[in-house]
């Protein structure tokens, strides 16, 4: 199985705690970041609920070097001038 790079994986982990603990039980609905993390936990993980997703991410971390800064990702496209004619 795949899994995402230990510091994105950390990332995404620490953020949904965060958000977690600001969520305000009172207030009704959740928030939607917070649903939207733990989709991208599950399917970061292979896993279909957020408890089990936190527990694979923490294990997975354990066992890696978390702490290596995410590189970012440069994406450039070419231009219509750059793309090969296919004669």
């Amino acid at each position: 199985m795949l899994m995402p790079l230990p510091a994105r994986l950390h990332e995404l982990v620490t953020h949904y705690e965060a958000l977690l603990a600001e969520e305000d039980p009172g207030t009704g609905a959740p928030d939607p970041r917070l649903a939207d993390l733990a989709y991208t936990l599950c399917v970061s993980t292979g896993t279909r609920d957020i408890t089990h997703a936190l527990e694979a991410a923490r294990a997975y971390l354990a066992t890696s070097d978390s702490t290596a800064p995410v590189a970012p990702v440069n994406r450039v496209l070419p231009s219509a001038s750059h793309t090969p004619q296919l004669a």
